[in-house]
Order: C-alpha cells, then structure tokens, then sequence
C-alpha cells in the first residue's frame, strides 16, 4: 500500500517535531541533575536520534505489513528489540563523547529508566502507526470496491441498453420489407428514418443523462418508425409542461415504456390506439406518465411484464439506488406506467 506523499510529508514533519521536542525535554531534564548544558544537550540529542530511527523503523515496517490478530506479539518484541538497540546506543556511544566518571555513573544507573522510556515511546509510535495505516488501507479497500461497484453498474446499464434494440431493429426490418413490394415510398422512407434513429442511438450510447427535449426528440424518430408500421391504427398525444424542457433523466429511458405501450395497445386490438405520454415536475421530480388502451380479455398486463418495464426498472434502481419510483396501473381499459426521476 502506497501512502500519498501528502500524508507522507506530514508524517515525516511530525517525526522530526517530536524529536526536537523529545530532545529538548531530556535535554533540560539532565540539566536539572547539575549537567552542564553541552553535556545535557549531546545525552539529549544522541538519544532522540536513536529513538526516531527506531520510531521511523516500526513506522516503516507497518506501512508495508499489517500484522494479523495473532501476530500482535511479534510486534512487542520487535519494540522490546528496538527499546533495548536505542539504551544499549546511549550506553556505548555517550562515554565516546563524555567521559566523564559523575556523569558515566548517572548514565549507567538511569539505563533501566532510559530503556522502558523508549519503549512507551516506541509502543505509542507502534500503535499509532497500526491505526493509522490500518485506516489508510480500509479507504483504499473502500475506494477499489466502490470504483469496482461502479464498473459492473456501469456495465450492467450499458448491457440493458443494448438490449432494447434487436427486436425493434428485427420488425422494423420486416417491416420494411412487407413494404418494398407494394408500397416502395413507404419502405424507403422508413428505411430513412431507421437509419436517423439509429444514428442517434449511436451518439446516446455515451450519454447517461440528457434532457427531456432531447429524449423526446428521439423518441419521435421512434415514434415516425412505428407510425409507419401502424399506419393510422397508432396516435400519439405528448403533452409536457415546459418547465420539464430542461430536466434530466437517463437516456432512452422513455422508448421502452411507449414500446411496451403499443404492444399491448396495438397487438391485441384493430381499432385505433392512442399512447398518451405525458410529463410534469412536482415536488423536485420529473413525473413521466405513459398511458396506453388495452383490452382486459386478450391482454393481460402486469407490473414488470416483459423486459422493457423491467428493464427500465433495473436501470433506475442502479442509478438511484431506489426501487419505488416506477409504478403501474390497470383500471378502465386503460394502462398506466408512471416513472418519477429525481431532479439532482
């Protein structure tokens, strides 16, 4: 685990800020023995710097290893070792610079006292760096699941979109050529129209988000395709109030829902079929209602009833992580879808 080199650098201004502050304090502690301050400055000095290689030690060690719950006693001995390394330094290498008999004497005699000195020290530095990068990891693991969590969203929304075009694309074709022998014009005009939908299902795919002006654009382009299949047995009534113009809601969110609405509306029935869709923003949300005719004895709709309006509800769910803002509706003959997208 690398940690940032902000947090590094702070890390490292503390360690010398408490070895400055430790050598200042042991420093002026001799002192008040009668030392001299040379000879209280050098015992001072000498030990902080023992005591931060070994506090920079354990630091270091646990950047890199995270001890697991038995393996805590591995980490006490390791601060026993480096406690004992930084007296028996202050032992050997003091007498080096002052030989003094008075104050070898007082060095021997405050060893004990020096030794488990160094080891709190040592043990809070141990502590400290177990907790710290204990946290950095856990935000690490967080931030990898979080980014993996948002990948497979992200792919599992890509795979639903995909999924809403072959069978369109397949009786658009038929379609077309149903057309070709009697009706040339038409088969060519739908061929057109076809290929505009398509473009710009191209251009949406990078799209999470668009307006309601956009979507509605697009779903004309489906709309004229349909017509043409339908001929006069499909109307449609799209009334929108204009503060919904510029809200925001996921891209290609509507076409399955008016799709799933002439099918049930057109399918079963020889009539004329009106698909009503209609929006307005209430309460921070934009409220889609989608209504289509339907004949209760051949058509049999039922909340989530194909992939379309579970697949709108799939989307919906993985963007805003809410399962009731998709709701239908059966009564009179009539069929209501009502989707309500929150205006972030």
């Amino acid at each position: 685990m690398e940690v940032p080199s902000i947090q590094t650098s702070k890390l490292y201004a503390a360690f010398v800020i408490c070895g400055l502050v430790w050598a200042a304090l042991q420093t002026y502690i001799i002192h008040s023995f009668g030392f001299l301050w040379f000879t209280a400055a050098t015992d001072g000095l000498l030990s902080a710097i023992l005591l931060s290689c070994a506090c920079w030690l354990i630091n270091n060690n646990l950047r890199y290893y995270q001890p697991g719950k038995g393996s805590y006693i591995n980490l006490f001995i390791w601060c026993v070792a480096l406690a004992g390394i930084c007296t028996a330094g202050c032992r050997y290498l003091l007498p080096l610079i002052n030989s003094d008999q008075i104050y070898t004497g007082f060095l021997a005699q405050s060893l004990t006292i020096r030794f488990f000195t160094d080891f709190l020290a040592i043990g809070w530095m141990a502590m400290i760096s177990l907790l710290w990068f204990s946290q950095l990891d856990q935000k690490e693991t967080l931030k990898r699941k979080t980014e993996a969590e948002q990948l497979a969203r992200e792919a599992e929304l890509y795979n639903l979109r995909q999924q809403l075009q072959p069978h369109f694309l397949f009786n658009s074709l038929n379609s077309i050529n149903a057309l070709i022998g009697f009706k040339p014009d038409e088969a060519r005009r739908m061929i057109h129209q076809l290929s505009d939908f398509l473009r710009g299902t191209l251009k949406k795919d990078d799209q999470l988000q668009v307006s309601l002006t956009e979507e509605l654009a697009h779903l004309n382009l489906y709309l004229d395709i349909e017509k043409v299949r339908f001929g006069h047995r499909l109307q449609t009534e799209i009334s929108c109030d204009p503060k919904c113009g510029t809200a925001i809601l996921p891209s290609m969110l509507l076409q399955p829902l008016v799709e799933n609405a002439i099918k049930f509306g057109l399918y079963d029935t020889i009539g004329e079929v009106t698909v009503s869709i209609r929006g307005e923003i209430e309460d921070g949300y934009l409220n889609l209602m989608v209504q289509n005719p339907y004949d209760p004895q051949t058509s049999k709709p039922k909340k989530g009833t194909g992939f379309g309006l579970r697949g709108v509800q799939r989307r919906l769910y993985l963007l805003y992580a809410r399962n009731d803002l998709m709701e239908t509706h059966a009564s009179d003959d009539l069929y209501t879808t009502i989707i309500k997208i929150p205006q972030l």
